[in-house]
């Protein structure tokens, strides 16, 4: 019996729309913490998945880049509104605010049924094998162009 490849599974990255990177997040039991409440790192690895598929959505691939280009996090400013739980459907959402010359300020949000439960400013910069910043490419810079909107 032959698989199908996973380029082939609909909506495993998300989708982009009106300028928005959504992905859909399920919470699993190995999420939670002891209270069954969502461990606060794991927020952060919704995002930063998030910020991958948006990446990747536009052609942009962590793969292609490796040993020559990356993007690191510089900051994080994160909000904890309420918490997620077991099964909760999450949808993370994402959008570039500012693509500077190597870095990149974006905006994520985690929603669970209509409703913002987690915020998070971040920015990234472009980095070189040996961790020195370096221009976005024009190219990158243009599909990128696709996520850029206003804060929210």
């Amino acid at each position: 019996m032959r698989m199908t490849p996973p380029e082939g599974l609909p909506g495993i990255a998300g989708r982009i729309r009106e300028g928005l990177h959504v992905l859909p997040v399920r919470v699993y039991y190995e999420d939670t913490d002891f209270s069954g409440a969502v461990y606060h790192a794991n927020y952060l690895k919704f995002c930063e998945r998030a910020r991958s598929d948006a990446l990747r959505l536009l052609g942009i691939h962590h793969s292609e880049l490796k040993g020559k280009l990356g993007f690191v996090v510089r900051q994080i400013a994160c909000d904890y509104l309420k918490p997620a739980g077991i099964d909760d459907m999450l949808v993370v959402e994402t959008r570039f605010i500012e693509i500077g010359g190597a870095r990149l300020e974006i905006d994520q949000r985690i929603g669970r049924e209509g409703e913002t439960i987690f915020k998070a400013k971040v920015t990234v910069a472009l980095v070189d094998a040996q961790g020195r910043p370096k221009r976005i490419p024009e190219d990158m810079r243009r599909a990128m162009g696709v996520l850029r909107g206003r804060e929210t």
